[in-house]
C-alpha cells in the first residue's frame, strides 16, 4: 500500500513541477501590471512587451550563447518599450486604453519583423537549480528545489512587491497616488514622475516573462509564442482583487489549466485540440464574470485613479 502511494505522489511530481513552469511568465507579467495599475496607470500593451522582450532576449542568446545576458536583454527591451507607453500616456496624456492596444499591436508586428531569422531556431535552456542533499530529498526535493532560478526569482519579486506596497514608506506613496492622484500631488509628491517608475518596472517584467517563455519554457522563437498570457496576466491582476499573494495563486491555477489541456492532448482523448487550447482563455473569462458580480468589491479594492489622465494643477 505504502508503495502505491508512493509511486502514485512520484507521478504528481512531473505535472506539479511543470505547472510552476508554466506559471512563471504569468507570475512576472502580473506582478509588473499590478504594481503599474496600483499607481492608477492601466497598461495594456503587456502582450506586445512580453513579444518584444521574447525576441530581443532570444536573439540575444542566439549570437551571444549567453541565455543569462538574454535574460537582461529581455527585461531591458521591455522596460524600453514601457517608456513609449509612458511618454505618450503620462506625458502627452493620451488615452491609456488605446495607447495600451497600440503597443500590443506595436510589439506584435516588432516580434515578428525582428525573429524573422530566428523561426525555428533553438538554444540551450537555463539549467534546473541543484542543491546538493535538499535536491535529493525524496518528491519534496524537487518539488521545493528542482526549478529553474526564475520560478524562484519571480516568487522573490511577487512577495517583494506585497511587502513594498503594504510595508514601505514609497509603496504607500504609490497607492496615495493611485488612488487619489490630485491630493498626492497637492501634498508634494512627484505624481508622474511616481507613475513613470511604476511603468517601468511593468515593462521590466513583462519582459522577463516574455523573455522566460523564449529562453527557458520553451527555447526557442516562434512569433506570437506568448498566445495571449498578456491578456491572461492582465485578467489575473483582476482576479487577484490587485493582492500580490493572491496572483500566485490565480497564476498556477491557470498554468494548471494550461497544462492540463497539453496533456489532455496528449493523451489523445476525442475532443478537438482547438477546444482544448481554448481552455485558458475560457476560465479566465469565466472567473472575470464570476469577480464582476460583485462590483462593490472591484471598487472597495481597484485603485479610485486607474487608467485616469492626470494634468498638474499649479
Amino acid at each position: 500500500m505504502i508503495e502505491f502511494i508512493f509511486a502514485s505522489v512520484l507521478v504528481v511530481v512531473p505535472p506539479i513541477m511543470t505547472m510552476m513552469t508554466a506559471a512563471t511568465p504569468l507570475v512576472f507579467a502580473a506582478t509588473g501590471e499590478l504594481i503599474c495599475e496600483k499607481s492608477g496607470v492601466l497598461n495594456l500593451g503587456v502582450e506586445g512587451m512580453m513579444l518584444i522582450g521574447a525576441v530581443f532576449g532570444f536573439a540575444t542568446a542566439a549570437v551571444t550563447g549567453s541565455a543569462a545576458l538574454g535574460l537582461l536583454v529581455a527585461g531591458v527591451s521591455g522596460m524600453l518599450a514601457s517608456l513609449i507607453f509612458a511618454v505618450l500616456t503620462l506625458m502627452l496624456l493620451s488615452n491609456q486604453v488605446a495607447t495600451g492596444l497600440a503597443l500590443t499591436i506595436f510589439g506584435t508586428g516588432l516580434s515578428a519583423l525582428v525573429g524573422f531569422d530566428y523561426v525555428g531556431e533553438t538554444i540551450e535552456r537555463i539549467g534546473n537549480v541543484y542543491l546538493p542533499v535538499l535536491s535529493d530529498i525524496p518528491i519534496i526535493g524537487r518539488l521545493l528545489f528542482g526549478h529553474d532560478p526564475l520560478v524562484y526569482l519571480g516568487i522573490l519579486v511577487l512577495f517583494g512587491s506585497g511587502w513594498f506596497l503594504n510595508r514601505s514608506r514609497w509603496g504607500m506613496v504609490l497607492r496615495a497616488v493611485g488612488d487619489s492622484d490630485v491630493s498626492a500631488h497637492a501634498i508634494g509628491y512627484p505624481v508622474v514622475a511616481i507613475r513613470f517608475a511604476a511603468v517601468t518596472f511593468g515593462g521590466l517584467m513583462a519582459g522577463l516573462g516574455g523573455g522566460y517563455l523564449s529562453l527557458v519554457y520553451t527555447p526557442l522563437w516562434a512569433e506570437h509564442m506568448t498566445a495571449g498570457r498578456g491578456w491572461i496576466a492582465l485578467a489575473l491582476v483582476v482576479f487577484a482583487s490587485w493582492r500580490p499573494a493572491r496572483v500566485l495563486f490565480g497564476a498556477i491555477l491557470f498554468g494548471g489549466i494550461t497544462i492540463a489541456q497539453l496533456n489532455a492532448q496528449a493523451a489523445g482523448l476525442g475532443v478537438p485540440a482547438a477546444f482544448m487550447s481554448m481552455l485558458p482563455y475560457i476560465a479566465t473569462i469565466v472567473v472575470l464574470v464570476l469577480i464582476s458580480r460583485d462590483a462593490i468589491k472591484i471598487r472597495l479594492n481597484a485603485p479610485a485613479c486607474l487608467g485616469k489622465s492626470f494634468r498638474a494643477e499649479r
